[in-house]
């Protein structure tokens, strides 16, 4: 009897554990890349549109981790490329998924200068006001 449910609970898991992070991928992807086409032909901005392509990627993944943005970004060019008929509106959309890398190295360079100035301008505030001035002393 017990070697019975050993081999049912290993027989639902093969069934259950490769649907479960395989198909919902597919058809999320699909959808995901039907949102942000569909939103970028409609006049939308870049932003909102992945931002609403993604939400829903990553709501539809399920399993035990959510996908990471440049995955998701992947499965719309995918999409868009795989069903090139269906999507022949949103091809030109697609660069802005992967920004230019030297400009996105230059804003993160940008931010962390302001990050540090940041810190160093309150670090001097509070050496300064940590000085005592006695107006009297001279």
């Amino acid at each position: 009897m017990k070697r019975y449910k050993v081999k049912k609970l290993f027989f639902l898991l093969v069934i259950f554990i490769p649907t479960t992070f395989f198909v919902s991928e597919a058809s999320a992807s699909g959808f995901g890349a039907e949102i942000f086409c569909t939103m970028r032909d409609g006049g939308n901005d870049h932003e909102s549109s992945w931002k609403a392509a993604y939400s829903y990627i990553k709501k539809q993944k399920g399993g035990l981790f959510k996908i990471k943005p440049n995955r998701a970004a992947s499965q719309i060019v995918e999409t868009v490329i795989r069903e090139r008929e269906k999507f022949s509106y949103c091809v030109e959309y697609l660069d802005q998924l992967y920004p230019d890398r030297k400009l996105q190295l230059e804003k993160n360079r940008e931010e962390k200068r302001k990050k540090e100035a940041k810190l160093l301008k309150e670090k001097r505030n509070k050496n300064n006001s940590e000085e005592t001035f006695d107006r009297y002393s001279y």
